[in-house]
């Protein structure tokens, strides 16, 4: 092969990156646009309140692991979860064997709350997919980078465990 056609051969090799890039910044910002349209899903719910009683309910009962899921320090989750109790979504229970740790649990009230409030984000998000080639297929995406964010959080911790060793 001769210099001209490396060089086109390369320069279409920085098209697909171009273009590649430029999907990934389409993808990142639909997904930033995509959290405002769950955001405005509930007056009554911020979504980071939604988040802090969506852990809980998939069984994270201590403020440590849900700070770990939700990748946000544990002063943020401490906040939410002293309003969420002030609200009576949430109350604190003794964790047997360990005086300091406290156990969260949601009341009837978060419980009822946090369905009426998944009720319209999924409502939202059906009427997004309606709009879409296949929205099946989004569906089915969004489950699996909810997967991928799991595998990639108990990668950090089996790291972070293997470096305290």
């Amino acid at each position: 092969m001769d210099r001209a056609a490396d060089a086109r051969q390369a320069g279409a090799g920085d098209e697909d990156v171009a273009q590649d890039r430029a999907r990934a910044v389409e993808a990142v910002r639909a997904l930033a646009r995509a959290s405002s349209v769950l955001e405005r899903s509930s007056p009554d719910l911020s979504l980071a309140h939604y988040r802090v009683l969506s852990a809980i309910a998939q069984g994270n009962e201590r403020a440590s692991n849900i700070a770990r899921k939700l990748a946000v320090g544990k002063p943020t989750v401490s906040t939410a979860v002293e309003s969420l109790c002030r609200r009576r979504l949430l109350v604190r229970s003794g964790v047997a064997g360990d005086q300091r740790a406290a156990a969260l649990h949601l009341t009837p009230a978060g419980e009822a709350l946090l369905q009426q409030v998944e009720t319209e984000m999924i409502s939202r998000i059906n009427d997004l997919c309606d709009r879409t080639p296949d929205g099946g297929r989004l569906i089915e995406s969004l489950v699996w980078l909810g997967a991928a964010m799991d595998s990639r959080l108990a990668d950090r911790l089996a790291a972070g465990r293997s470096r305290t060793r």
